[in-house]
């Protein structure tokens, strides 16, 4: 979404709905040392990436692990802790060796051991990481700095997998912590990247703090997208959770907040006259709303049900619920990202169709069993998504239970696969950035691997 920053020590572009998360405002070089305080667009409460795929996980990984190869604003693979790489026997076989310098925080040097044993660890939950690793026949360190991936047929996006830019990304930890089930959280949270995380000082539900690691050697490229050279500016970062938007605009205006990472949008037209603050884009290509079902319990596992929930959506006012200025928005029915490669319609209703959906909701055999939507209310997107949803639902016959929390407490809730009335749901709404959606290697959705696949566990054996 659109970001916010105090004019003086961050500068950006104008601010837009299509903007996403994923990125910084460049931080003017002429000011080095001193903290920066940030409100994040959620509370950190899950440290592993590889656990979870929210983006404020996603975004505190970045402060302090290093990747392979990262994306550039152009959507090029570049790397990062790679030095150099080679493909032989018709990209069969390739070999990586890492760069000089690399440091964990402990002060371990990064070996290709580490860098192994974290692509094992994260290509057992990320959906291209799975497809690489489904095509790997060996993946092992040649010596300290240089590892191999031998592919037992060929793979085309061996680059793409390794440069993934957001979630899950392939950070790189310690062996010893990579070697931790996916299934399992990490008990520590140490990487080779340009900021430490100061664990004394975290405080779920207020603060995060980070100090910068002066061990840290950046590449000497331009930084560009999750690529290039970065050169930390910052003694400290402290992330201040603030999850009442007034409380937020009033701390940042007062000059208590530096960066306001996603403030709703309605504020922009009143924040914007403010000359002591600038709006900026991290991410033009957009982002795109979700409506997840839980297909193990009523109704939505039936397909009826399911089908009747379509029939409901009305974008347009998810949009404006959600976003509430229409020059933030459009609508756009694909189910890959709007503008990108894949960009379809096929197999969208051409608009909502209320009167079909009440007669799907009573073909589906529906019980009257509550549905519980998981409504996050310190997310103006979500937020404003459950309550369109809980009208629409109404009207349709459904029986709505609309269950308020924060976002980490959504994050938390949505793996649990317990029946609704124990602790379970029925629908929750998250947004996704362009590039995680742009096309069926990347798209977290469209698994049918059931158990495997991501919150909501369809399964389809033809999708697979």
């Amino acid at each position: 979404m659109a970001g916010l920053s105090r004019r003086g020590f961050l500068g950006g572009a104008a601010a837009t709905a299509a903007a996403a998360t994923l990125g910084t405002p460049h931080v003017h070089a002429q000011k080095k040392g001193g903290t920066i305080r940030f409100i994040p667009h959620a509370d950190l409460k899950v440290l592993d990436p590889i656990a979870t795929t929210a983006y404020v996980t996603r975004n505190h990984a970045y402060f302090i692990y290093d990747t392979l190869f990262g994306t550039d604003e152009h959507l090029a693979i570049k790397p990062q802790m790679v030095d150099k790489y080679a493909s032989t026997n018709k990209g069969l076989k390739w070999s990586f060796t890492l760069r000089d310098g690399l440091k964990f925080h402990d002060g371990a040097a990064v070996a290709a051991e580490d860098a192994v044993e974290s692509l094992k660890r994260w290509s057992k939950r990320d959906p291209l990481g799975r497809l690489l690793a489904a095509h790997t026949a060996k993946l092992a360190p040649a010596d300290k700095k240089t590892f191999t991936l031998e592919l037992s047929e060929p793979f085309g996006l061996v680059l793409d997998a390794l440069g993934k830019p957001s979630s899950n990304v392939p950070f790189i930890m310690p062996a010893r912590i990579a070697a931790t089930s996916e299934n399992e959280p990490i008990k520590e949270t140490i990487g080779s990247g340009p900021f430490k995380f100061v664990k004394d000082e975290w405080q779920p539900g207020n603060q995060v703090v980070y100090v910068k690691n002066p061990d840290y050697v950046p590449r000497q490229e331009k930084p560009s997208g999750s690529t290039g050279g970065k050169v930390v500016h910052l003694d400290r970062v402290v992330w201040r959770y603030m999850p009442d938007h007034a409380t937020a605009n009033a701390a940042l205006e007062a000059g208590e907040i530096d960066w306001w990472e996603n403030p709703p949008l309605d504020f922009l037209p009143k924040i914007e006259t403010n000359p002591a603050l600038a709006t900026f884009v991290t991410d033009p290509r957009g982002t795109q709303g979700w409506i997840r079902p839980n297909h193990k319990h009523p109704p939505f596992n039936n397909k009826k049900a399911r089908q009747a929930l379509l029939y409901s959506v009305d974008q347009s006012k998810y949009l404006k619920a959600a976003i509430g200025v229409e020059k933030y928005y459009r609508t756009c029915p694909a189910l890959f990202s709007c503008g990108g490669p894949f960009e379809s319609a096929a197999g969208a209703p051409g608009k909502p169709d209320l009167d079909r959906a009440r007669q799907l909701v009573k073909e589906s055999g529906y019980d009257g069993r509550p549905v519980v939507v998981l409504d996050a209310t310190d997310i103006a997107l979500t937020h404003g998504s459950a309550l369109v949803t809980r009208e629409l639902l109404s009207q349709i016959g459904f029986n709505v239970d609309l269950q308020a929390m924060d976002w980490s407490s959504v994050v938390a809730r949505r793996a649990k696969k317990e029946p609704p009335g124990h602790g379970g749901w029925n629908l929750l709404f998250t947004w996704w950035i362009a590039s995680d959606v742009i096309n069926p290697a990347v798209h977290a959705g469209i698994s049918g691997a059931g158990d495997g696949a991501w919150f909501g566990w369809p399964e389809s054996g033809r999708i697979e």
